[in-house]
């Protein structure tokens, strides 16, 4: 029978609210299948995985207390953190318990029975050496014999009886008292004083410490000193670093020496803005964003970028789309990347493609386009205007590159910085967020040059319009808010409507100011030729672009019918007017015929006109009577001459129709399905569904979760297998004995689902891998799956499996 853990007896004591804000900060806990006890959400509380995962997110005092925690070890009392930080000031004590509060909420510490704070174990291995201490003396002497261990006490002074336990109570009694080491190590030799001075300031790295397989080369006099008393300890072998036990290293640092503690965040230069500035300037950038992501957008509907050989989008292609779309390089790279985050365009071959999303995107008005994408961005993995790697190569946008949580943690913490700035005031310059962007995420990838910390995500939020003025925008508000409906409503308010009118000039130009609605784009992209885009667009109407639309199947009275539809003075100019009928007139004369090919028209001497062209000899036309032309070139290259001679020809059907040449647009594959999986096992998957983590829902499942019997999951899966809700959560656990029962249940969950799920695998070798595996087949003793670290299939030994951890 397993014991009940400590947190798990901390949870149950806790109401239903503030265990509700445990899974909140936590939400990776409560993924599907949801916990049914405490004790399994205890369980999966201290995964190292789920540990792994909270600990970017925490503020720098945070993330401060949580280290000193770690080096006190997985028990201490809060007079032993007093001490250790330093903070005997009521305020600095006042600081230290909200800061402990907060880490409450996300379940890194909590109190026993015996009012002692407790961290998870696997805390800990989150620093090789909290604040540059190594073990504590405990575990650095659990594999010294107890003959040796009599030794050390007795150098020490000190009578020992007993067994080994009671042995190593004795020296741990004694090196806990700093003042007792310190007077220890003042009668030491001087050799040894300045050996023990210089380790216990630094880290166990630096002073060699973990350079296992070679002799320590300060094994001298000196050192043998401080052996002989226990004050550095040594591998049982004798081969190998001798290490500083954290309670010598702690003593030897002194009395004034204290772990770094900065509750509060560093001050920023701070200036009075008004709510409206600040509205007015987001607003305009974010207009401005709306319209040359779809401008951009449009480009790549049009013409699909094409990827490099390696992946990604390259220098190149994005300079064609941003000089097609007057956009700046950083501009077109948040959209690409935004929007193949929220699936409106997709990797197919050897060219990016919209989606089939793109094209209900692109019907939607510029508020809801914008949303769609800020939503993206607030979530992105990566930095997208990052531009340069370390060595100053360029990079690709769309390069499918490893998912960066410390790029993501440096947007998150913009957010929370702005939104803890005081009501109607911003920072001087945006530049100056930088450090306090650092205090909310010290965890944070800066992708920003030197000297101007997150100065990138800074400039992204800027042009997005999530920070004006130096302050959060009502946009960021929301966007730090985690608000769905509220990040709606609010782009609603500020962005304008799409433009549905056009003023047409008398100059063949078409002029759009604001976001061009659709129909209306796609109009004008059909009609003329875009030569700017951003607040105001500019088309330009030419005889290619009309006899381009005359291609597609429009006739002149459509053209004119449609462009006097959306001008804004409801008439189309006459040089327009003139410039559309002229081309039609000249549209059709010549009509190409397949045959490899035939080339006809009602004019003979237009034939004939055409058998003396000079630019057209390459075709061999030969004349076989006064209306008829035929050339050995195919239809295709006889068109493209044809145009380039100056005609206006258009190709027939085999049936001696004329052939619209009207383009579909191209679009990516749809995303196949999740497939369902039988394995030999004969096991079926079903759909799984994302869990509801809304406040709301988080509260039931509290209510739920206190309210269910601990003993039952507690105390781990019995043989007879009561417990199992499916059959595949028994078979599983026939073979996967290293798993608990809540790792069981999540992994039969991922087999029923077709969910993905990461797992820890010791493979033949002994070698322990993380591995993400989806499509999972359940095939005793082994699972069939697509390993996404091999990007391939792969089969694994369900026994091999040693934990589960949050995707």
């Amino acid at each position: 029978m397993k014991t009940r853990s400590t947190l798990a007896s901390w949870l149950s004591q806790l109401d239903g609210a503030r265990l509700a804000r445990v899974l909140a900060h936590r939400e990776d806990a409560v993924s599907s299948p949801e916990p049914r006890s405490v004790g399994e959400l205890a369980d999966r509380l201290q995964r190292p995985g789920s540990v792994a995962l909270v600990l970017p997110r925490l503020t720098l005092p945070c993330l401060q207390v949580a280290e000193a925690l770690a080096a006190l070890g997985t028990r201490a009392s809060r007079d032993e953190l007093v001490k250790l930080l330093g903070v005997a000031a009521p305020a600095a004590a006042h600081a230290l318990d909200t800061t402990l509060e907060a880490l409450s909420d996300r379940a890194l510490v909590w109190r026993d029975g015996s009012g002692a704070l407790r961290v998870p174990a696997p805390l800990r291995q989150a620093w090789d050496a909290p604040l540059g201490l190594d073990a504590s003396l405990a575990e650095l002497v659990s594999g010294v014999t107890s003959e040796e261990l009599r030794r050390m006490l007795a150098a020490l002074g000190i009578t020992s009886a007993g067994n080994k336990q009671r042995r190593i109570a004795a020296l741990v009694e004694h090196h806990g008292d700093a003042e007792r080491v310190a007077a220890l190590v003042a009668k030491a030799p001087a050799a040894t004083r300045r050996l023990l001075t210089e380790r216990a300031r630094s880290t166990p790295r630096q002073a060699g410490f973990i350079m296992f397989g070679t002799p320590d080369p300060d094994l001298g006099p000196g050192a043998r000193w401080a052996l002989d008393r226990g004050l550095l300890i040594q591998d049982r072998s004798h081969y190998g670093p001798a290490r500083m036990p954290a309670e010598v290293a702690l003593a030897l640092r002194g009395p004034d020496w204290c772990a770094p503690f900065e509750p509060r965040p560093p001050e920023a230069r701070l200036v009075a803005v008004a709510a409206a500035d600040v509205e007015r300037e987001a607003t305009a950038a974010a207009t401005l964003f709306a319209a040359q992501a779809a401008s951009v957008l449009s480009a790549c509907a049009t013409t699909p970028p094409v990827r490099l050989k390696s992946g990604g989008i390259g220098a190149r292609e994005l300079a064609r789309i941003g000089k097609a779309t007057q956009a700046d390089d950083a501009v077109v790279r948040i959209t690409l990347e935004t929007s193949h985050a929220a699936g409106l365009l997709k990797p197919d071959g050897d060219r990016v493609l919209p989606t089939g999303a793109y094209d209900t995107w692109a019907e939607q008005e510029p508020a809801e386009q914008f949303a769609v994408l800020l939503r993206a961005w607030r979530d992105l993995p990566l930095t997208p205007t990052r531009a340069r790697d370390e060595d100053n190569k360029a990079l690709p946008a769309l390069a499918g590159a490893p998912p960066c949580g410390g790029c993501l943690q440096a947007r998150h913490g913009l957010l929370a910085a702005g939104a803890g700035l005081p009501a109607g005031q911003g920072a001087r310059t945006g530049a100056e967020l930088g450090p306090l962007v650092g205090w909310h995420r010290p965890l944070a990838d800066d992708a920003s040059p030197e000297g101007t910390p997150f100065s990138v995500v800074i400039r992204e939020a800027e042009l997005l319009g999530v920070l004006a003025r130096g302050a959060l925008s009502p946009l960021g508000d929301q966007l730090a808010a985690h608000a769905g409906d509220g990040l709606d409503a609010t782009t609603r308010r500020l962005l304008p409507p799409a433009v549905t009118t056009a003023r047409i000039g008398a100059d063949l130009t078409a002029v759009v100011t604001g976001t061009p609605a659709t129909r209306l784009a796609t109009l004008l992209d059909a009609t003329a030729d875009r030569e700017t885009s951003g607040t105001a667009s500019v088309w330009r109407f030419s005889a290619g672009s009309i006899r381009r639309a005359l291609d597609a199947g429009r006739t002149p009275a459509d053209i004119t019918a449609d462009l006097t539809a959306c001008s804004a003075t409801a008439t189309v100019p006459q040089p327009l007017t003139y410039l559309i009928a002229d081309t039609a007139r000249g549209h059709g004369r010549v009509r190409i015929a397949p045959a490899a090919c035939v080339l006809h028209s009602d004019e003979p001497a237009l034939v004939a006109e055409l058998a003396a062209h000079r630019d057209l000899s390459a075709l061999a036309l030969r004349q076989l009577a006064p209306t008829v032309l035929v050339s050995t070139s195919p239809s295709a290259t006889a068109l493209t001459a044809l145009r380039a001679a100056g005609y206006a020809p258009v190709t027939e059907t085999p049936g001696g129709t004329v052939r619209v040449e009207r383009r579909e647009p191209p679009r990516a594959a749809a995303v196949p399905s999740p497939r369902r999986n039988v394995g030999r096992h004969g096991l079926r998957t079903t759909v799984g569904r994302t869990p509801d983590t809304s406040r709301a829902s988080l509260e039931v499942l509290a209510g739920r979760l206190l309210k269910a019997p601990p003993a039952a999951t507690e105390s781990g899966p019995s043989d007879s297998g009561e417990l199992f809700a499916s059959d595949t959560e028994k078979v599983v656990a026939g073979y996967a004995k290293h798993l608990s029962y809540g790792d069981i249940r999540q992994v039969a969950h991922a087999i029923d689902t077709g969910a993905a799920i990461t797992v820890e695998y010791v493979a033949t070798s002994g070698n322990r891998t993380v591995r993400t595996l989806s499509e999972l087949a359940l095939d005793p003793p082994y699972l069939d799956a697509w390993c996404h670290l091999r990007d391939a299939e792969r089969v694994f030994t369900l026994s091999r499996i040693h934990g589960v951890m949050p995707v």
